[in-house]
C-alpha cells in the first residue's frame, strides 16, 4: 500500500507546506502590538476576534499555521484533508483581504493596492487547495 498522496502533489504541498508552517513558528513569540494588529486585521472579517485577547489570537494565529503547514509537509495526510485545511485557511485570508480598508484600490473589490498586494497573493493558496481537494475527487471517480 501507498502514500495517500499523489507524486504531483509533493511540490504544491511542499511549497504550500513550508512556507505556512515557517510563518507559524515565526508567529510563535509574537509581540503583543504585532498580534493586536494583525487581530484588527482579522476582525475586519471575522468581528467574533475582537473577543479574543492579542496575545491569545496570536497563538492562534501561530498555532493554526503551524499545525497546517506540518499536515501539508506530512505524506499520510490526504491531500483532499489537507486541501479542505488550505483552502479554510486561505479562503480566510481572502476574506479578510476584501473586507479590510485600504487593501483593495477605491471602487474596487479584488484589484490590491501596493499595501494589500501581499495579502492578495494568497489567493494562489486557493488555487493549491482547490487543485488537491479537485484532483482527488477527479481521480476517485476514474
Amino acid at each position: 500500500m501507498g502514500l495517500p498522496i499523489k507524486l504531483s502533489h509533493v511540490p504544491i504541498r511542499a511549497a504550500a507546506g513550508s512556507f505556512i508552517l515557517n510563518a507559524g513558528l515565526g508567529k510563535r513569540e509574537l509581540p503583543e502590538d504585532s498580534a493586536a494588529g494583525m487581530q484588527s486585521m482579522g476582525a475586519n472579517a471575522f468581528p467574533q476576534l475582537k473577543d479574543v485577547s492579542p496575545n491569545d489570537f496570536g497563538k492562534l494565529l501561530s498555532t493554526s499555521e503551524i499545525a497546517l503547514g506540518s499536515a501539508l509537509l506530512t505524506p499520510f495526510v490526504p491531500s483532499w484533508l489537507v486541501g479542505l485545511g488550505l483552502a479554510g485557511f486561505s479562503g480566510s485570508l481572502l476574506r479578510m483581504y476584501t473586507k479590510t480598508p485600504g487593501l483593495t484600490e477605491e471602487g474596487s473589490k479584488v484589484k490590491p493596492t501596493s499595501e494589500g498586494t501581499p495579502i492578495a497573493k494568497d489567493v494562489f493558496l486557493l488555487g493549491i487547495a482547490l487543485t488537491l481537494i479537485l484532483d482527488d475527487l477527479v481521480s476517485r471517480k476514474k
